[in-house]
């Protein structure tokens, strides 16, 4: 007699399989670089040559975008030399989806062969010395969704798809930051680095909260990531993030208040940098 548990991991395994092969139908080749592509970063899809697109609402079981910021398309073909399958847009929990939900993807990707995934995102400053349009490489991370009990690991246990107790120091690869510090040099400006803090949104935060996360630690906050690249490793995949900084909650450069409007205009002034340091991992990659 099969059990509700068997059957779950079963759908899991088998709703991966036939997003992958759906994918593999309409000629997308194995990827080595997964690309998850934040808040008005999207048109770094728009420079991969040899391009296969699918919505996603034509992937089996992938979720559908509804912020604005995310067109909700899969752009796979090469870019500086180097295989990728980038996403034009992420879905987030305050949407309503679960968090096994927003990462299916990720299993996607990784089913299709990504072997390293690059994440973006768009985020508030939290430490003083940022400002406005910096890049912040992110070296570590504060899951205070997970810390709550909300992981996209929570729930019956699948062994094919990873370990049931995973490991989540050095997320974040140090060779792949390094790439991107040299990408950032190379393009003759200055990379922040720091800590990534994840809220679940989608209301901004109150100076008690920012204050709070400050403390703890953290440099800048968002509302993403963090399910993505514990998915990530939970699958084997190195991970590079990277936070455009479109405001500032504190410091000289703060802001009294902020709209999406705004950081959708924060992040396409800060694009044509941040598309020169995933140029540059890429090459890097490539080279390897």
């Amino acid at each position: 007699m099969t059990s509700r548990v068997d059957a779950a991991v079963r759908t899991t395994a088998t709703r991966v399989t036939e997003a992958a092969n759906l994918l593999r139908e309409r000629g997308v080749q194995s990827p080595r670089v997964g690309l998850i592509l934040g808040s008005g970063l999207g048109d770094l899809a728009d420079e991969v040559a040899d391009a296969v697109t699918v919505p996603y609402d034509e992937i089996p079981h992938f979720p559908l975008s509804t912020v604005p910021g995310h067109a909700g398309t899969l752009v796979c073909g090469m870019l500086e030399g180097t295989p990728v399958a980038a996403m034009r847009g992420r879905v987030h929990f305050y949407e309503g989806y679960s968090l096994r939900e927003i990462t299916f993807p990720v299993r996607v990707l990784r089913n299709l062969g990504a072997e390293v995934l690059v994440v973006t995102n768009a985020a508030g400053g939290l430490n003083e010395t940022f400002t406005t349009g910096d890049l912040m490489v992110i070296e570590d991370h504060l899951n205070l969704m997970g810390m709550a009990g909300q992981s996209p690991l929570v729930g019956p246990d699948e062994p094919e798809l990873g370990v049931r107790f995973l490991d989540m120091l050095d997320a974040y690869d140090p060779e792949l930051r390094k790439a991107a510090h040299a990408a950032a040099a190379q393009a003759q400006f200055k990379l922040q680095e720091g800590v990534y803090a994840m809220v679940g949104g989608p209301a901004y935060e109150t100076m008690a909260e920012i204050r709070f996360l400050q403390r703890g630690g953290a440099d800048a906050v968002g509302m993403s990531t963090i399910p993505e690249v514990i998915v990530a490793r939970h699958s084997g995949m190195r991970v590079l993030g990277v936070s455009a900084i479109t405001d500032m909650a504190v410091g000289p450069a703060a802001v009294n208040t902020i709209s999406h409007l705004e950081v959708l205009a924060a992040a396409e002034r800060i694009k044509p940098r941040l598309i020169a340091v995933v140029r540059g991992v890429l090459a890097s990659l490539a080279s390897d």
